[in-house]
């Protein structure tokens, strides 16, 4: 696509990059700020399911008497609070690439910002993508546990219906998945309404509570919070586990900035979504302290009989959106990684004609299914699967502490003491966390960081791999000054075609064109030595588009300059070159690809044996330049090339 401003790209793909939201009229805000509520509170919005249950599970062994109860809500708050508000909503909002939020936006952000250290630079990169790969795990876990968390409602409604929930979970999300393909449009308009009346009944439901054991409000007291850690010994790291499970989700305030902005996201939490959560919390807490025995199953005792069944079917349909914001999120971030060079072409299918990032990835979406399925079959209930939830989403929270404080140092340039004290104190309830969650790593908490982990490894071996095929390329390659300045072109068949040759090196002859030299003795009357270049940033300005110098001998070399979150469209960008003199006319012009066939090479220093087998079939696999470019199908030529690494 093209992008002629940041704001103008923000039109197609993200609406609230256009401008800052504090500039929006109040329409739009409006709009804006429920569309957010809707995508991006789903997945927290539906902690209130299991976050108490597992505090009072019999695996952490706490009596709900009334201090426990008291602390323990007292602890969930001001998780709320810290975390969440004064961590997220107030510093990490703050820190987008000109305009977008999420784990690698922000990992190039803070690449950027410490451009003059490359070993440094390196190692921030290196641990972004790893923050970036845990997303895949929560993405995996929250459908999951949101899903199931819903449906043992039915075990309240009667114990006949417990066989159930487990069919009928994998119904719910086998059709969740089905429907990706056919975009999310129609269903988004409805996400907003829906999670307000769930944030609605949170909060109506938990009054309702307060009012008869209004003693639960000390809770709201951080004093007892610390006095409740401070007194578990050893269990308290259990404990804060569990905690954790009420801030999942915590990541998509930033992950989805690109798409509503800054004000609308914090708008809907400080308006709907925190009170909301703050008085369901305090009203399980209130419901315990009358009601011990409802511990089975807190949120669903909160309703009257007659109301179970309604409110099941309600947190169904939170879920769904829940997990709706985890699957588009995956897509969003497994486009980013492929324009930055950590994942191979895969097939992107755009779901709607105004909305371009509204995405569908078949691969991804099938790959994600089957580790839902995995995980809902394999842990087998919500309980199961909190063991499995938070590790992930507490490593990532650590990162981002990380790669923030080298924006707001090296990029912002505040001053040392703000920038290392706000940072050791979140650094400090991030290690908490992480550690809190470690406990649970057998039971669980492997899940989520295997997946991360073998995700790492092969964004790993592709970077490392198109590296190396770089380095063979230029080292058996012909320099292509000297080659053009060699040839004579009086000597040569000339076509009237314009060749476009997109190569990775623009310093190298492309393999194509040697091929169109030595089968068929043809020079083209215009040759085009292309390259496209993402750079660091979400958008690039239309006028910065394209780059294009003269090489002589009828060679042109142009450089196409796009977002991480932009879709190349190679064909429209060229048009732009008109404006630098060189004219690429749409209907006289063909496109000469180099296929690399890559041989893995035993005793070559390189990659060990079995990555470089790795990424010879990631190679194979991955999407036709072509179809990813956007380039005519009539207009292709296609010639292989054996690559040695």
């Amino acid at each position: 696509m093209t992008a002629s401003t940041p704001a103008t790209a923000s039109a197609t793909n993200a609406p609230a990059a256009a401008a800052p939201a504090g500039h929006l009229p109040r329409s739009s805000l409006g709009a804006l700020t429920l569309a957010a509520i809707g995508v991006v509170y789903g997945d927290i919005g539906t902690s209130p399911l299991y976050t108490v249950k597992e505090i009072f599970s019999p695996a952490i062994g706490l009596a709900p008497t009334p201090d426990n109860l008291i602390g323990s809500v007292s602890v969930i708050f001001w998780a709320l609070m810290l975390v969440v508000t004064l961590k997220y909503v107030t510093l990490i909002l703050r820190a987008d690439n000109r305009g977008e939020g999420g784990a690698l936006a922000l990992t190039a952000l803070a690449a950027h910002a410490v451009a003059h250290k490359p070993r440094l630079r390196f190692a921030l990169l290196s641990l972004g993508v790893f923050g970036a790969t845990l997303f895949y795990g929560d993405s995996v876990i929250t459908p999951a546990i949101s899903v199931l968390g819903a449906m043992e409602g039915l075990e309240v409604v009667s114990t006949d219906l417990k066989a159930w929930v487990l069919p009928l979970s994998i119904g719910v999300l086998v059709g969740l998945f089905v429907v990706q393909r056919f975009g999310t449009a129609a269903v988004g308009r409805a996400f907003g309404p829906v999670i307000v009346l769930w944030f609605v009944v949170l909060a109506v439901s938990g009054i309702v509570h307060i009012a008869e054991q209004p003693g639960i409000l000390v809770a709201l007291n951080p004093l007892r919070a610390w006095h409740f850690l401070a007194g578990q010994g050893w269990r308290v790291f259990a404990l804060v586990g569990a905690v954790v499970l009420a801030i999942t989700g915590t990541e998509a305030l930033y992950a989805d900035m690109g798409h509503f902005g800054r004000l609308p996201i914090q708008l809907a939490w400080s308006g709907l979504v925190l009170p909301s959560l703050a008085l369901n919390y305090l009203g399980q807490g209130a419901l315990l302290m009358g009601d011990p025995a409802a511990i089975d199953n807190p949120f669903y005792r909160m309703f009257p009989s007659d109301w179970v069944l309604p409110s099941v079917g309600l947190a169904t349909l939170a879920a769904i959106i829940a997990s709706q914001a985890v699957i588009s999120g995956a897509y969003s971030m497994t486009r980013q990684a492929i324009q930055l060079g950590y994942l191979p072409r895969m097939t992107v299918r755009f779901t709607s004609a105004r909305e371009m990032g509204q995405i569908y990835m078949p691969a991804v979406n099938w790959a994600l299914l089957a580790g839902v399925i995995g995980a809902v079959v394999g842990f087998g209930s919500s309980s199961a699967l909190g063991g499995a939830y938070g590790i992930a989403v507490t490593l990532t929270m650590l990162i981002t502490t990380v790669m923030t404080f080298f924006v707001v140092r090296d990029g912002w340039r505040l001053p040392a003491p703000l920038a290392w004290g706000a940072t050791l104190f979140f650094l400090t309830l991030d290690t908490l966390l992480v550690a809190s969650c470690a406990v649970k790593l057998l039971d669980g908490g492997w899940f989520p960081l295997a997946l991360g982990l073998g995700l790492f490894l092969l964004m790993s071996t592709w970077a490392r791999g198109r590296a190396l095929v770089m380095d063979s390329i230029q080292r058996d390659g012909l320099d292509l000054a000297p080659f053009i300045a060699s040839l004579d072109p009086s000597d040569l068949q000339r076509s009237t075609r314009t060749a476009v040759y997109p190569v990775a090196n623009a310093e190298m002859v492309p393999q194509a064109l040697l091929h169109n030299l030595k089968h068929y003795q043809v020079l083209h009357e215009r040759n085009v030595i292309l390259t496209v270049h993402y750079e660091e940033v979400p958008w690039v300005p239309e006028q910065e588009r394209v780059t294009v110098k003269a090489l002589g001998n009828d060679f042109w070399r142009v450089t196409l300059h796009f977002g991480f979150m932009e879709t190349p469209d190679v064909p429209q960008a060229l048009t732009l070159a008109e404006e630098q003199g060189l004219r690429v006319p749409a209907f006289e012009t063909s496109y000469f690809l180099s296929r690399e066939t890559v041989v893995p090479t035993p005793g070559v220093v390189g990659m060990a044996g079995w990555r470089e087998r790795i990424f010879a079939a990631m190679t194979r696999n991955a999407k036709s330049a072509a179809e990813y470019f956007r380039l005519p199908d009539n207009t292709v030529v296609e010639l292989g090339t054996r690559v040695q690494i």
